[in-house]
């Protein structure tokens, strides 16, 4: 099967500045796929560009076939978005805010009509279907903003930063509503901050930095070929002191990041034997062992320092 999204050098400035700098990736039917990156690192714009929201300065994109941004117009009345915003009418309850939205893909009000109890018990709002959005939580939101994307049951779903400003529990319950979207075989992107999120609903993962692609793999496989498979978190007084004298004698390499050392070992017997040294410290060290994740390897790559 054809690839769902083709991005090929794929460039954006905006004046002096490359927000996209060559960028390559394909998006394959059926596959939840993650756009990882700092902020600034180009991933909304790259997603925008995909839409045809914004003229690429070069490079290609192709979305379900179709040339972006000269067939844009087509693509996107088969696709659904979720953006960072959730841009609900406060003038609406919920259900006529998905039949209106369903308007904007020419659904007549009856064909909404007959798709608004699924789609209320998809997000699992069907106690608030005549309420007004302000009586809604911020999960609640989000999940109507899910709903509300997928009145027209597009073929792909482009989703930045679903779960942003979520408790556990709501991004839980998002998470689970996306998995089942991918099990009736919807294609979908997601950018986001969260890298458990990346590491349990992307099927592959792109790590961009500064507009380029640093990794592309799945979840696991970024791990094993980035990352030492163990870590262990050591804190506590003199950690400086220990991290340069003693650790390097059980990791395979060591950061020194603020008050904490981290250690990334080989094997787990090694890092045993490491935290059994820093307890036997003077004074005791704190340790936290733990197998490597996928934050990990996205701090290993694009660093630690903040990006504004």
């Amino acid at each position: 099967m054809a690839p769902v999204l083709v991005v090929r050098g794929l460039r954006k400035r905006f004046g002096n500045f490359e927000a996209i700098a060559g960028l390559d990736f394909s998006v394959e039917l059926g596959e939840c796929f993650g756009l990882l990156g700092p902020n600034g690192a180009g991933k909304s714009t790259t997603l925008k560009a995909a839409l045809g929201l914004v003229e690429p300065s070069g490079g290609s994109i192709e979305l379900l076939g179709l040339p972006i941004p000269a067939c844009a117009r087509e693509a996107r009345s088969r696709v659904g978005v979720v953006p960072q915003n959730d841009s609900l009418d406060p003038d609406f309850t919920v259900a006529e805010n998905l039949l209106v939205f369903g308007r904007y893909f020419g659904l007549s009000r009856s064909a909404v009509a007959a798709r608004l109890d699924e789609l209320l018990a998809f997000a699992g709002l069907e106690h608030k279907r005549d309420a007004r959005i302000d009586e809604l939580s911020g999960g609640m939101r989000r999940r109507l903003t899910l709903a509300r994307a997928l009145v027209a049951d597009p073929e792909v779903l482009f989703l930045d930063e679903p779960t942003t400003g979520l408790d556990p529990q709501a991004r839980h319950l998002m998470w689970e509503r996306l998995r089942q979207l991918t099990a009736r075989g919807k294609t979908i992107v997601l950018t986001t901050h969260f890298m458990e999120e990346a590491e349990r609903l992307c099927d592959r993962i792109a790590i961009i930095d500064r507009g380029t692609l640093v990794a592309l793999d799945s979840p696991q496989s970024l791990i094993r070929e980035h990352i030492e498979p163990q870590v262990i978190e050591v804190t506590g007084d003199g950690v400086a002191a220990w991290s340069h004298d003693s650790a390097p004698s059980f990791a395979g390499r060591v950061e020194l990041v603020g008050e904490t050392a981290f250690l990334y070992c080989c094997d787990i017997d090694t890092a045993r034997l490491a935290c059994a040294d820093a307890a036997e410290a003077k004074p005791p060290l704190h340790t936290l062992q733990r197998p490597a994740n996928l934050e990990d390897v996205f701090l290993k790559l694009t660093g630690r320092d903040l990006r504004d």
